[in-house]
C-alpha cells in the first residue's frame, strides 16, 4: 500500500493481462517465492489472498480505461506463476499528463493497441 492508496477502502479485481507495466522490473527470487507460498495456502476463491492490493493507475482515454503498474511487480510474478487471473488491486483514476510524470515522452506509446490486450470492458469491484 502506497501513500496514494493508504486511505483508499475500495478494491478491484482487474484481469492480469489488462495491466500495463512499462517498466522493466528488478526482481528478488526469494520474495516471488514467499508470494507464492502465501498465495498457496489461500483458498483460490477467498478475496483475501495474503498479498495486499497492488496500486494500479487508470487512465480514461477515447472511451476506454487504461491500466498501468509501476509498483508491485514481486506480487505480479506471484500471481502470474500460481496461473491467477485477475489481480487484487487499488485503481488510482490519474489524467494522462499525470501519466507522463511516470513515463515521460514516451506516454503517447502507453496507448497503442496490442494484439491480445485490449482494455477490459469491465473490472469486478469489492
Amino acid at each position: 500500500m502506497s501513500i496514494q492508496t493508504s486511505n483508499m477502502n475500495r478494491i478491484s479485481f482487474l484481469p492480469l493481462s489488462s495491466i500495463r507495466r512499462p517498466i522493466v522490473p528488478v526482481l528478488d527470487e526469494d520474495k516471488i517465492t514467499r508470494m507464492i507460498e502465501t498465495l498457496s495456502r489461500t483458498d483460490p476463491q477467498a478475496i483475501d489472498d495474503g498479498l495486499p492490493p497492488i496500486d494500479v493507475l487508470r487512465v480514461r482515454k477515447n472511451g476506454k480505461d487504461w491500466y498501468f503498474g509501476f509498483g508491485g511487480c514481486h506480487r505480479f510474478q506471484a500471481y502470474e506463476r500460481t496461473g491467477k487471473q485477475t489481480v487484487k488491486c487499488k485503481v488510482v483514476p490519474v489524467t494522462e499528463s499525470m501519466l507522463k510524470m511516470y513515463v515521460g515522452g514516451s506516454v503517447d506509446e502507453m496507448f497503442k493497441e496490442r494484439s491480445a490486450d485490449a482494455p477490459p470492458s469491465s473490472v469486478t469491484a469489492v
